[in-house]
């Protein structure tokens, strides 16, 4: 439950500060519905309108008094914007570029493949974690995205309505921006919002402890960790949050949990040439995860400008699948999407911000 109605606007796209529909929750509207004069079964009209119709003007919510409707658009904003730029890959990959507070920008991806069509959304205004692999990282950090900018990338889509799964997987870490990214999931997920089953929604981390141990205990949705070395100095010159959190914490946080039976724990890990790619790696992983039930999406890097990592070969993704699969693991290579169109994280956001001035290109 959000605090008060203020908070939901965190980092709003416009100077307007009265809070949005979007990113409200039952208790918001409830509130909301006693501000405008409206009896407290209005709060659930108004959700059904927002989370259901997707309608986000209040004057057009016709079962409510023409007198409520119109306090209604007096005290909020309808908290929703369109993307300013979309991008086409040949493989169907669409990317989505969003303004955020500060002349900054955001991204989302959308990928469709068959019967799936994935949204993978930003929680944060580039990154505070300074991942070396990772383009958001070498933004820096310049904000929290608030409940509905979050929410806004899912609704605001030409294909919102066909979407089947959500990833926190964009820009930002979504554990460093908790209260806001578990509100999305409590919209997400309750039967007045969207009423997704949590099945449909991943969260991605690097490994922010204290975050992670609410979201196991306050969420039921899949959980996507990246490892991407099993050794302490290596990881941690990749992934400075190892300073912070020791990967043997964060694999015994891990078996301390019971997923159940549906939810999901899987592990990212890009393979760098000569770097993380070798037999011991798969032996001290294999070691490091022994009884963990637990699978790999393993994932070819995709360069970006003055990295001094590379990519290993197909051959070498190839092999070390094979190699984790016959350690008693599910491994799979995860197909690339979208390198035409920048769909790398945070290479479209900072190719705009340079064009209009706001830094150099990286």
């Amino acid at each position: 439950m959000n605090d008060s109605l203020e908070r939901l606007s965190e980092v709003p796209a416009s100077s307007d500060e009265r809070p949005s529909l979007l990113g409200m929750e039952l208790a918001d509207f409830a509130r909301l519905a006693q501000a405008a004069d409206l009896p407290s079964f209005a709060a659930k009209q108004i959700a059904k309108w927002v989370y259901t119709k997707r309608l986000f003007d209040p004057l057009v919510m016709t079962d409510l008094p023409k007198r409520g409707r119109e306090s209604l658009a007096a005290l909020v904003t309808p908290g929703v914007q369109a993307p300013i730029k979309a991008t086409e890959s040949r493989d169907g990959t669409k990317k989505y570029l969003f303004t955020a507070a500060g002349g900054r920008f955001i991204e989302a991806a959308y990928i469709p493949d068959r019967d799936r069509a994935t949204l993978c959304v930003s929680s944060q205004v580039g990154c505070k974690m300074g991942c070396l692999f990772c383009s958001t990282g070498k933004m820096g950090f310049h904000g929290q995205l608030s409940v509905a900018d979050i929410l806004n990338q899912i609704v605001s889509i030409p294909e919102s309505a066909s979407l089947t799964n959500v990833v926190y997987m964009g820009m930002g870490e979504p554990f460093d921006n908790l209260d806001n990214v578990l509100a999305t999931l409590r919209i997400l997920g309750a039967p007045w919002g969207f009423a997704w089953s949590p099945r449909r929604i991943t969260v991605s981390t690097v490994g922010v402890l204290p975050g992670l141990r609410r979201f196991l205990d306050e969420s039921e949705c899949h959980l996507a960790v990246s490892l991407h070395s099993p050794f302490h100095d290596e990881r941690r010159s990749l992934m400075p949050v190892e300073t912070a959190y020791e990967l043997p914490e964060l694999i015994a946080m891990i078996r301390g949990f019971d997923f159940g039976r549906q939810r999901r724990i899987s592990f990212e890990y890009i393979l760098f040439e000569g770097l993380n790619d070798s037999p011991r790696h798969v032996n001290e992983i294999a070691k490091l995860l022994n009884g963990v039930n637990c699978r790999f999406n393993l994932i070819a890097f995709h360069a970006i400008p003055d990295s001094p990592l590379k990519p290993a070969s197909r051959q070498r993704l190839e092999w070390f699948r094979d190699e984790l699969n016959r350690k008693g693991f599910t491994a799979t290579i995860r197909a690339s999407r979208g390198e035409d169109i920048l769909a790398a994280c945070g290479l479209l956001s900072t190719k705009e911000l340079s064009k209009r001035g706001g830094g150099e290109e990286i």
